[in-house]
């Protein structure tokens, strides 16, 4: 049996930001953060890697902010 893929969780990486999209209802928009979130320069240029991670982190978020 395939292992699943383990993603880097980091704060402000492609996963992380992916699953804080989804969490707050935005669109997806592939991003990431080059060190802390918001504080650091945010890159929009991905691997095909980081991109696969952004999508993990946003298909696999299963609760969502209320409003």
């Amino acid at each position: 049996m395939p292992k699943p893929t383990e993603y880097n969780t980091r704060h402000g990486g492609p996963f992380d930001r992916g699953s804080a999209d989804a969490y707050y209802h935005r669109p997806t928009m592939p991003h990431y953060y080059s060190g802390a979130t918001y504080s650091t320069q945010r890159m929009t240029n991905l691997t095909p890697e980081q991109l696969a991670a952004y999508m993990a982190g946003y298909n696999g978020q299963t609760e969502r902010k209320e409003y």
